[in-house]
């Protein structure tokens, strides 16, 4: 079994169509966080869902397979294991550094720490870290309903790693997105411009953590 295999089952034609409405505006929300004048890289990018939406001055994405020709053509892909990403892109560079649902797929909590040291390294200073992740004292026994899900993440846990990675922890949501796509927050742009407008609807749906780390000067 490979992960091109695992992706092509959960995720049909239709479902990808509604992660790329639903991505579109999550990346405006995110915007708050990203510095357009610096480099954003996208650590474990599938289709592009959220690169091909950054606003930046230059866009990077990086995934274990290869799906550069899924991405726009002004995007820069590099094919790299995420725990190597030191080894073929440049320190020191990135005002953002992204990663969406991707830290629950690593073999196991040092894997998680190291992970969060290599994006450090990459952060310029002052820089920072976005991370969408789902939160298993929110999701309870779905956590495990993907077969590809390893390490077991809550919000107090995610900010003790990156804390002792080297970030400095700028801001947190606990309760943020529903679990997946495929759950109850609606795929209407419009609809989804609203949820992320309405904090309440955050409590009663959200079952992922938004984590936001800073690389101090």
């Amino acid at each position: 079994m490979t992960l091109d295999d695992v992706y092509r089952v959960r995720f049909d034609e239709r479902s990808r169509r509604g992660k790329m409405a639903v991505w579109r505006e999550v990346t405006r929300f995110l915007g708050t966080w990203i510095r357009p004048d610096r480099p954003v890289l996208d650590v474990g990018c599938d289709a592009g869902y959220f690169i091909r939406h950054v606003d930046a001055q230059e866009r990077w994405a990086t995934d274990v397979r290869d799906v550069g020709a899924l991405l726009p053509n002004d995007v820069r892909f590099c094919q790299a294991d995420g725990l190597a990403l030191t080894e073929v892109l440049p320190t020191g560079a990135f005002g953002t550094v992204f990663m969406s649902n991707y830290l629950e797929h690593l073999p196991d909590s040092s894997a998680v720490l190291r992970q969060l040291r290599v994006a450090a390294e990459l952060l310029e200073p002052g820089g920072r870290l976005i991370v969408l992740q789902p939160n298993i004292r929110l999701i309870g026994g779905r956590y495990w309903d993907f077969i590809d899900h390893h390490v077991a993440l809550t919000e107090r846990s995610l900010v003790e790693a990156a804390e002792l990675a080297g970030l400095r922890t700028h801001g947190l949501i606990t309760r943020f997105l529903p679990y997946t796509t495929k759950s109850r927050l609606p795929q209407d742009p419009r609809l989804v411009r609203l949820y992320l407008r309405f904090p309440p609807a955050w409590w009663l749906l959200g079952k992922q953590t938004l984590y936001v780390g800073e690389r101090p000067a």
